[in-house]
């Protein structure tokens, strides 16, 4: 049941996540919720994990949220979810493409899944930015005191990872994602 379920969960995400691997993000935050197969800090692992390992980062997520959830068939059933309707839509559209390629209404179609796409990315961004830098518990408002509810060791590895990519523009990625998690492990210690 639970295969079936995954494969259910991750094939409306599939379907309806426009704009790439990020805008699964909102939908991942709703199967946390809604199933409690991972929870919302399980989410940012797989984030993390996603972001550093190759290959598409919605399949990378959908891949290990289905493992988290049931193993390697879990995983399996999750990745063939999110995969299926994107294929499926492609052989659709390919077929219309020549047909309507030059419509005004497909064009302003696309005018409006953009902005609506990049608004569901900007909404994880933010829930995210606000879940690692700020105790949410703690927090009560703006104001002076309210410097006390900042969570200081992942703000100040963020800003360093920021400025190491200002300074040191040619660096490859890897090494900021080596670094990070050497100083992660560190700092659990």
């Amino acid at each position: 049941m639970i295969y079936l379920q995954l494969f259910f969960e991750f094939f409306k995400t599939g379907l309806f996540a426009i704009g790439g691997g990020l805008a699964t993000l909102p939908f991942l935050q709703e199967i946390s919720v809604k199933t409690g197969w991972f929870s919302l800090s399980e989410l940012q692992d797989m984030i993390a994990v996603s972001e550093s390992t190759p290959g598409p980062i919605g399949v990378n997520m959908a891949t290990y949220a289905g493992f988290t959830a049931a193993g390697i068939p879990g995983a399996l059933c999750a990745t063939l979810g999110l995969v299926l309707p994107s294929f499926i839509i492609i052989l659709i559209v390919a077929g219309f493409l020549k047909r309507f390629k030059d419509s005004p209404y497909v064009a302003a179609a696309f005018s409006g899944l953009r902005p609506a796409s990049t608004a569901l990315i900007a909404a994880v961004l933010l829930s995210l930015f606000l879940s690692n830098f700020i105790l949410m518990d703690a927090w009560k408002g703006f104001g002076l005191e309210s410097l006390k509810v900042l969570k200081w060791q992942p703000l100040a590895l963020g800003a360093l990872a920021f400025l190491g990519t200002k300074l040191w523009k040619k660096a490859h990625p890897a090494v900021f994602l080596l670094l990070g998690a050497v100083a992660g492990i560190l700092l659990k210690l």
